[in-house]
């Protein structure tokens, strides 16, 4: 009988996973944590393992990596909330043959899990070939403005696609170094690329002579359907952003290119990969390290994102949503601000909000009529439990 293997801290999901595969008529093992998987590998045939990533003790990227290192070559589906996304490009490149966002539906596990027992195609391995080829040129016989090892990379930041170089070198210079770019003047090399790499963002101009730019990105988006597809256009443009959204894209960025945008477009796609961690019940604010001018823009994507959060625990039929503020910036009538509102949201959902953090947002919020009367925990754990 085939054995599956599912590491995951909890107990929910453990229990979910379980019965899907026993009705699948498989064998089912459970670990709690990287640490625990390691060691049932070790003693244990496993035909699949289900690996949740964020976990006590060793994380799932850590125990992937350490199964590839000791020659274990066991398929490997990973288990990811939204925030967590960006986590898969880099354990792609340690041999992982799928991947599920989570909350995730029974009849897609099922299907996923018997994809990669069989063998079928359809799993992030067949977004790419096994080799990448080298990258392709732009119109003008110069190699792609890319970041670092962009050309020999089959996982790429930045998909750009642009009939103007101008518009590639300004993206260029705006952008981090770190970040990997790719960028290309005509659609046929674009959608080349698409076929041999995994990008993480791809812009496409509305403007491209003979090109109808609503058509390409559909067609980039069966090629990287885990992409975030977004509109070049100009500033002048009336209502583009709802005007792209009927076009088929995710988000608009205006040309020409301000500090402000990019870096509206780095919080959106790459500074807050880990902003708002959700896990279980768990809303968890990933650290302000910014300057003070970047508070407000830390709030205000706080804000943006919260509800979908909100939606996915109240999806799991949680009674309870528990908010860890981390470390949040010394502001409180933002905090008092953002808590409230969130608040406010679980209520809709029927939800309770309980609140962790340090000492001192405790006390910053206890300055506000509003939000004195809000449970308050010193731990994840604790308000679990309901501990004081």
């Amino acid at each position: 009988m085939p054995a599956i293997l599912t590491v995951d801290d909890s107990r929910a999901v453990r229990t979910i996973v379980g019965k899907q595969v026993k009705e699948l008529g498989f064998e089912v093992l459970e670990a709690e944590d990287g640490v625990q998987g390691l060691a049932v590998l070790a003693e244990s045939q496993v035909d699949l393992v289900l690996l949740d990533v964020t976990m006590p003790n060793m994380d799932g990227p850590t125990m992937l990596q350490k199964m590839r290192e000791a020659g274990n070559k066991t398929p490997v589906i990973m288990l990811t909330s939204e925030s967590k996304r960006s986590i898969v490009a880099g354990a792609m490149k340690q041999g992982i043959n799928d991947y599920i966002l989570k909350p995730f539906k029974p009849e897609e596990l099922r299907t996923k899990v018997l994809s990669v027992l069989q063998g079928e195609p359809g799993g992030v391995d067949s977004l790419v070939q096994p080799e990448a080829a080298p990258a392709a040129a732009s119109a003008g016989g110069e190699p792609p403005a890319a970041g670092p090892n962009a050309s020999g990379n089959r996982f790429v930041d930045v998909l750009l696609v642009d009939d103007m170089d101008n518009v590639h070198k300004k993206l260029r210079a705006m952008l981090p170094p770190h970040l990997s770019m790719n960028a290309f003047t005509s659609a046929q090399q674009a959608l080349s690329a698409a076929r041999e790499r995994v990008y993480r963002v791809v812009l496409v101009d509305t403007e491209i002579p003979d090109v109808n730019s609503s058509v390409l990105a559909q067609q980039v988006r069966v090629l990287q359907p885990h992409a975030a597809m977004v509109a070049l256009t100009l500033r002048t443009a009336n209502d583009a952003s709802t005007e792209v959204k009927d076009l088929g894209f995710d988000s608009v960025l205006f040309k020409p290119f301000r500090p402000e945008t990019i870096d509206d477009f780095m919080l959106r796609y790459f500074d807050n990969q880990d902003f708002l961690l959700v896990e279980d019940n768990v809303l968890s604010l990933a650290a302000f390290s910014g300057k003070a001018d970047r508070v407000e823009r830390f709030y205000g994507r706080l804000h943006a994102v919260f509800p979908e959060a909100l939606e996915k625990v109240a999806a799991a039929c949680y009674d309870d949503v528990v908010l860890d503020l981390g470390q949040p910036p010394g502001e409180a009538d933002r905090l008092a601000k953002f808590v409230l509102a969130v608040a406010a949201k679980s209520k809709e959902f029927g939800m309770t909000l309980c609140l962790v953090g340090p000492e001192g947002a405790k006390k910053a919020l206890g300055g506000f009529t509003e939000t004195q009367e809000l449970r308050f925990f010193p731990s994840v754990d604790a308000a679990r439990t309901g501990a004081a």
